[in-house]
């Protein structure tokens, strides 16, 4: 890092020698022209400073765009947080469980039946093989068939 430092520090150095070299190189020449010394004198005065204005205005605008890209890849970037993982589906398995709780019923293919789609919906299966449906909540406490019985086993 601090080497980083030192290397941009360098540049910003040397960059800035060539512009005070590049100001005092225009300034010499404006005085050793001749050409340049009448169109100065002329009516057109205000533009050629504007123009001189612009150009060290130019390379002061370089200079500065130069700086703004060592300062940003020299700054530590924010860490970016990655994104949270996403909740592990507890996976049940339904058919296991269906198994135990209807092995006792007397009619244990429809029970499996309800009790797979219950688990599935509700990701539950109460403990047992009968009772304890509130340990899994009103999901599996209210669901219903289409004549408003208990569905779930």
């Amino acid at each position: 890092m601090a080497t980083k430092v030192v290397l941009a520090m360098f540049f910003s150095l040397f960059f800035i020698s060539q512009v005070s070299s590049d100001v005092k190189n225009n300034e010499e020449t404006s005085h050793v022209s001749q050409a340049l010394h009448v169109f100065y004198r002329g009516g057109d005065r205000k533009l050629m400073h504007n123009m001189e204005r612009n150009s060290s205005y130019d390379e002061l605008r370089k200079l500065l765009d130069l700086s703004m890209y060592f300062k940003a890849r020299l700054t530590p970037r924010a860490l970016a947080l990655a994104p949270a993982p996403a909740p592990t589906t507890h996976h049940l398995d339904c058919g296991g469980l269906c198994k135990h709780r209807c092995s006792l019923h007397s009619r244990q293919n429809i029970c499996l039946r309800a009790c797979g789609t219950c688990c599935v919906r509700c990701k539950c299966v109460p403990p047992g093989t009968y009772g304890n449906r509130e340990m899994c909540g009103k999901c599996y406490t209210d669901m219903t068939t289409h004549g408003n019985k208990t569905k779930c086993p």
